[in-house]
């Protein structure tokens, strides 16, 4: 499920607020996005009906997003990742957005402050693909100014379970 169909109320609707009982599941869920139900709740210690609700609700105000797989972007045929810095036209952040999101590769885009707009996360198969990208695709846009291509030689996810 997208996940745009998941959170299924406003980003601007702010989200009821949570207890220990809710951030116990959101990081349970962190580290082990298949959990079931009954394990969830046996572990913060709340009826099945409860935890079920719960997430239900957490879904429902969008602050669970979706849930997805850890990939080893190696192990997949990635073997080249970067993180790329754009400077882009003021006020242009929408448009270089929806340009950006359908690259092949990109993972992550953030709009940020500092000496560059734009943080964008990409894996390819070699650098010779991350090259292409970066040179024939993203310099393309009409809106970026810059770019400066730092590459990914080792990386971790801080939110791995015990078996990750």
């Amino acid at each position: 499920m997208p996940d745009e169909q998941m959170a299924k109320t406003s980003p601007r609707t702010p989200a009821r607020p949570l207890d220990e009982i809710d951030r116990s599941i959101l990081h349970m869920l962190q580290t082990d996005g298949r959990a079931s139900i009954r394990s969830v709740a046996e572990r913060v210690h709340v009826s099945r009906a409860n935890a079920y609700a719960r997430i239900n609700r957490l879904i429902d105000d969008g602050v669970i997003r979706g849930f997805g797989a850890r990939i080893d972007q190696e192990r997949a045929g990635q073997g080249a990742s970067a993180y790329i810095t754009l400077k882009i036209v003021q006020n242009s952040w929408r448009t270089v957005r929806e340009k950006l999101r359908v690259l092949p590769g990109a993972a992550h885009i953030a709009l940020v402050s500092g000496d560059f707009d734009v943080l964008l996360l990409v894996h390819t198969r070699d650098n010779r693909a991350l090259r292409e990208l970066v040179l024939t695709r993203i310099q393309a846009i009409e809106e970026v100014l810059s770019t400066r291509t730092l590459l990914v030689f080792e990386e971790q996810d801080l939110k791995e379970g015990v078996d990750g």
